[in-house]
């Protein structure tokens, strides 16, 4: 089995690198970082990742949804939002690039941790065709 490698898409340097000191703590394997979702989108093409965890807002004219968007419809890896944002309107935008988990900030550890094994175990069974989805 290949490790679950995850790209960490955050604006803000410091949240991103506690994220990937955390998650490597726990045996997952960070491909990369960005803070921009054009540059994302280029990376996760290139290493092509098990997970993206994705912020909603991020540094250029791009926000994570946008991003999202792109990255579902061209390589169909999960994606975990990330984010402060949890009004009606900004979930309903994140909902149409069926994200497999919706974490508020600040985040709970076991909760995101749960959150990711879940989400890989999930698209790893829709790719075998084990659920109905």
């Amino acid at each position: 089995m290949t490790a679950n490698r995850i790209w960490i898409v955050e604006d803000e340097a410091i949240i991103a690198l506690d994220l990937k000191k955390r998650l490597e703590t726990r045996g997952f394997v960070i491909s990369g970082i960005s803070d921009t979702g054009v540059d994302a989108i280029d990376k996760i093409r290139k290493h092509q990742p098990n997970l993206i965890l994705m912020d909603i807002t991020l540094k250029g004219d791009m926000d994570g949804i946008n991003a999202g968007e792109i990255i579902r419809s061209e390589m169909m890896i999960p994606i975990i939002y990330l984010t402060a944002y949890s009004d009606e309107q900004t979930l309903e935008r994140a909902m149409i690039t069926q994200p497999y988990g919706y974490i508020s900030k600040p985040f709970l550890e076991e909760e995101l941790f749960s959150t990711i094994t879940t989400a890989i175990r999930e698209h790893s069974m829709r790719e075998m065709g084990l659920t109905g989805i």
